[in-house]
């Protein structure tokens, strides 16, 4: 059974940090991208940041650039190092893999598995 398992969220207060850590495990993701999506409350699941199956290149929503890095650990875990964080960065957070791991970087459909998600809430 394939599984995403994401960590780290929880409440901060705006210009701290937080670590996201997403755990995948049910199958081989060597040659898979994997990548972060948001949720806010009213509002459609949006890109925030992705990397590829190697590690060397990664892709960021231009909302959190210069905020984020996203950091590809091993072949089956990645971390998402947020940064100086703001109210409106409060969301619900998902981890994505995908088969293609290297195209389609920021496109939600291009993702094969999700996980349950972790809330990020960062009070002003």
């Amino acid at each position: 059974q394939v599984q995403l398992v994401e960590s780290g969220g929880g409440l901060v207060q705006a210009g701290g940090s937080l670590r996201l850590s997403c755990a995948a495990s049910g199958r081989t993701f060597s040659y898979y991208k994997m990548g972060w999506f948001r949720q806010a409350p009213g509002k459609e699941r949006e890109f925030v940041a992705s990397v590829t199956w190697s590690g060397r290149i990664t892709s960021y929503a231009d909302s959190v650039k210069g905020r984020f890095t996203v950091t590809r650990d091993n072949y089956a875990k990645n971390t998402l190092q947020m940064n100086s964080l703001k109210p409106e960065d409060t969301a619900v957070y998902y981890c994505a893999a995908g088969s293609d791991g290297v195209y389609y970087l920021t496109r939600e459909s291009e993702y094969d598995y999700w996980g349950q998600g972790t809330q990020v809430t960062v009070s002003s």
